[in-house]
């Protein structure tokens, strides 16, 4: 969909604004395994952890069971982002300390969270019983639609390692040059390191004054991409500098709740709809949060 397309999308939605809510779209349940969404950056402060969560409202809207997963190794933002104070987290599973539904947080806007911690860098480390039994822990999630995996920002190999494992890589870039330059050191080092793998990279560019900006940052993305890295990164779509999202920061809420109808809110709700659209290709080693988990630990 050209970036125009969007642009007019958002506009019929804002035309709409006065109307009547939008229906919570409730689908049956169907027999599959949960997609899972890696969102990343290259570089901190673009709005990552921000759209991971927001974006996780959007899918609650289209009639989703969505948990957003905080794998920041260092600096754990999705409860702050929320308000939320964990009094668990990943790294009292790993200990053997907690369930993994005993650390799982339900919030009031329908979505539940596996609040982050330090200890989860220790991974590789981990004893064989200790792995097998996050593995079977992590395994109980498996039962959702959605699982939004919020990572670090930056090209270490946490970040990497859950970038291709996921079905879906969302990368996160702004206009700026210094974000857009790092957006491309991640995006170089899957294309040296796993080019001959169908990862799903999907871009979205964050914070745009105009269709034209975003055009322009999306262009040269995906055509550099393209061009001189052989790898085929799929443009999203653009989420426009809106006040309601600092709004949001300030109130530790998500920008949805506070106005479903503004730009940004719009914005997301056209990416999830999207990606809704858009098939799961899973030719490594199947799919769902269980098999990500493994390919993570390197077991077949």
């Amino acid at each position: 969909m050209a970036i125009e397309d969007q642009a007019e999308i958002l506009r019929e939605m804002m035309r709409k604004k006065n109307s009547a809510e939008r229906p919570v779209l409730v689908t049956p349940k169907e027999t599959k395994k949960a997609r899972i969404i890696t969102v990343t950056s290259g570089k901190g402060g673009v709005g990552k952890t921000n759209i991971s969560v927001n974006m996780a409202l959007a899918y609650v809207r289209l009639g989703k069971k969505v948990v957003v997963m905080d794998a920041d190794l260092g600096l754990a933002n999705v409860n702050v982002i929320l308000g939320i104070i964990p009094k668990f987290t990943l790294y009292h599973v790993m200990h053997k300390n907690k369930t993994m539904k005993e650390i799982l947080v339900e919030t009031e806007y329908g979505i539940s969270i596996v609040a982050g911690a330090s200890g989860l860098s220790k991974i590789a480390n981990l004893t064989e019983d200790e792995r097998q039994n996050l593995i079977n822990e992590l395994d109980s999630l498996s039962d959702v639609d959605i699982i939004i995996i919020d990572t670090s920002a930056g090209v270490s190999s946490n970040v990497i390692d859950f970038i291709v494992a996921a079905d879906d890589a969302v990368i996160i870039t702004t206009p700026e040059p210094t974000a857009i330059t790092d957006a491309y050191g991640i995006i170089k080092i899957i294309a040296t390191e796993f080019g001959s793998l169908n990862l799903g990279l999907k871009l979205v560019v964050n914070r745009v004054k105009s269709v034209t900006e975003a055009k322009r940052v999306a262009d040269r993305m995906t055509n550099i991409a393209g061009q001189f890295l052989n790898l085929k990164v799929d443009y999203l779509g653009f989420i426009y500098d809106d006040t309601v999202v600092a709004q949001g920061v300030l109130r530790q809420r998500p920008f949805m709740t506070i106005d479903p109808k503004s730009k940004a809110s719009l914005c997301v709700q056209h990416i999830a709809d999207r990606m809704e659209k858009t098939e799961v290709v899973r030719d490594r080693e199947g799919g769902g949060f269980t098999a990500m988990i493994r390919r993570l630990f390197g077991r077949a």
